[in-house]
């Protein structure tokens, strides 16, 4: 049986009481570079986007989940997006707030979602893109059996420089 539960975090759908949480995210501007955003998100797209938010991953082909603590506070967002059921694979990202990084909150919801995305969904591979800098990021995805397949030279440009962005892939293997 497959929960979206583990001993300190839950992953949970978003619900109308998120959109505090989600305006703050959305718009930290450092954070952008994560999602290619421009500018702000006003208060009303994103309380259309949770009105939306609860469409099945079949029909949205993207799934965003609340990391939360056991007490409902919300500390981040796992998504899968390029959902894409005929090649069985997705895209994988996630995001823990600055405060709540190196407390295991995100190893926990990566675990979560990866048996999720496997064994509900039945996925092949899962991906993700991560820049250099992002060392912790890196290390986390690198410790569930990501494989580093290759790095974009200067792919995206953040804070005024050029970064590479690696690609990594895990592959599901069937005993």
């Amino acid at each position: 049986m497959i929960k979206l539960k583990s001993k300190h975090i839950l992953l949970r759908a978003l619900t109308p009481e998120d959109l505090d949480f989600l305006e703050l995210v959305e718009n930290d501007e450092h954070l952008w570079y994560l999602s290619d955003t421009l500018q702000p998100f006003s208060r009303s797209v994103l309380k259309e986007y949770l009105d939306h938010s609860h469409r099945d991953i079949y029909e949205a082909k993207q799934m965003r989940l609340v990391v939360g603590l056991h007490n409902k506070q919300p500390i981040g967002f796992i998504d899968l997006y390029d959902f894409d059921p005929k090649h069985k694979r997705a895209g994988l990202g996630i995001l823990i707030l600055e405060d709540y990084q190196s407390k295991g909150y995100g190893t926990e919801a990566l675990e979560l979602m990866l048996d999720y995305a496997f064994d509900v969904l039945d996925l092949h591979q899962l991906y993700a893109t991560i820049i250099e800098e992002n060392t912790r990021s890196l290390k986390l995805f690198k410790s569930f059996g990501f494989e580093m397949i290759g790095l974009k030279k200067d792919w995206r440009y953040i804070s005024g420089h050029f970064q590479g962005e690696y690609f990594l892939q895990k592959i599901k293997h069937v005993h």
